[in-house]
């Protein structure tokens, strides 16, 4: 298996499948159908700054723990 990842006008595949597939990292796989392109998922790194903007920090954390603490 070979990935890639999908620069700018690559690949020439319909708009909507190109803008989804723009900028990750895909697997290309030979099939006996044809030739199969699949996103790589890797959850680490789609779950990045997911909480970016919500007002959750590591000292907001640390205080709900201590809370969390105080009523056990």
């Amino acid at each position: 298996m070979e990935a890639i990842t999908i620069e700018n006008n690559m690949l020439k595949l319909p708009d909507r499948i190109a803008n989804r597939l723009r900028g990750k990292r895909i697997e290309i796989t030979e099939v006996e159908e044809g030739i199969l392109i699949r996103a790589d998922s890797n959850s680490i790194s789609e779950a990045r700054g997911f909480l970016r903007g919500k007002r959750f920090t590591t000292k907001r954390y640390l205080e709900m723990k201590r809370l969390e603490k105080e009523l056990e």
